[in-house]
């Protein structure tokens, strides 16, 4: 009977472990890059990897994520720990703690920041966000968002130390419009975008113009370029705009894209560049992505060049 008793104990202990709700997820990328400059630079050909790792445990209404990413290597080996936080909710209100990034949108880059708290409730059918981060000497950066929906219009306000966010959404006979500013503070300082995307006759559409005042600069990171200064794929002056157009389809079981963007406003800086993207699933699990993207510059007399960007991409 003694022996009975035992193992159904050790029995209900290994269940107890086998149902832990923990799951783990990841994504891994390499990419093989070769650069044809137009003058008498020497071409340059790359290889890059990038790989993620999510670990998710939840409890109840709680979440903890850590991610942690081991990418090409700039000076240090190892997993490196991004975003790492708590998630739960106390009396209808959502609470987040921790480290985390904010992502990106088409007029700023993103940043990653350490000791945040962000807490979110519903009344009325607004939405109300309260997020602050821990700066030095114990100050606090925060912020207040109000979002909603007003007739179909998807509405949000963010009031900021230095200034104010605002984005307008909506869809009208088919086609996806938005308008969203960073109104600052300081002279000369404002940025905004406005995009429009729609599918017609079987190809996806879509339109965007980011702009900005003479004394900003853009610096998002998204379909339509990559501006994240030293560390992107373009390094904008102040003041300078963006215009972008992408045509996306299906030919043969690939998806295909194609986009065209002038960075202009700006004297003798004015850039362009024409992107062809193929990308097809594989059978082996994995993502094949082929992108073309030539570029002509220019407030330079070195950077004119083709490139061809070849991916495999893989999610567990």
């Amino acid at each position: 009977m003694k022996k009975q008793l035992l193992i159904a104990a050790v029995a209900a202990t290994m269940g107890t472990a086998a149902i832990a709700d923990i799951s783990i997820a990841g994504a891994a990328k390499v990419n093989f890059t070769n650069v044809d400059f137009d003058d008498t630079q020497v071409d340059t050909n790359d290889f890059k990897r990038e790989m993620d790792l999510k670990i998710t445990g939840k409890s109840g209404d709680t979440t903890v994520v850590m991610n942690f990413a081991n990418d090409t290597l700039t000076g240090s080996a190892g997993l490196s720990a991004e975003d790492t936080y708590v998630a739960t909710s106390i009396e209808g209100v959502s609470v987040k703690v921790g480290a985390w990034d904010n992502g990106n949108n088409e007029l700023r880059s993103s940043t990653r920041g350490d000791n945040k708290l962000s807490a979110s409730t519903t009344m009325g059918g607004v939405k109300i966000t309260y997020d602050a981060t821990d700066e030095s000497a114990g100050k606090l950066a925060d912020t207040v968002k109000l979002s909603g929906e007003v007739s179909g219009v998807a509405v949000s306000y963010k009031s900021v130390d230095n200034g104010e966010d605002i984005s307008v959404s909506t869809t009208v006979g088919g086609v996806a419009v938005s308008y969203f500013a960073m109104n600052r503070d300081a002279a000369n300082t404002d940025k905004s975008v406005v995009t429009a995307s729609g599918t017609f006759g079987g190809v996806g559409v879509k339109v965007a113009q980011a702009t900005a005042d003479s004394s900003a600069t853009i610096s998002g990171d998204t379909w339509m370029g990559d501006y994240e200064g030293s560390t992107g794929a373009y390094s904008l002056s102040a003041g300078q705009d963006v215009t972008a157009v992408e045509l996306s389809g299906s030919i043969a079981g690939n998806s295909v894209k194609f986009r065209n963007v002038s960075i202009d406003d700006v004297a003798t800086k004015d850039t362009s560049f024409n992107k062809f993207i193929v990308t097809r699933p594989l059978a082996n699990g994995t993502t094949f992505e082929a992108t073309y993207t030539d570029l002509d510059d220019d407030g330079s007399t070195t950077t004119d060049s083709s490139t061809l960007d070849l991916e495999l991409a893989v999610k567990f």
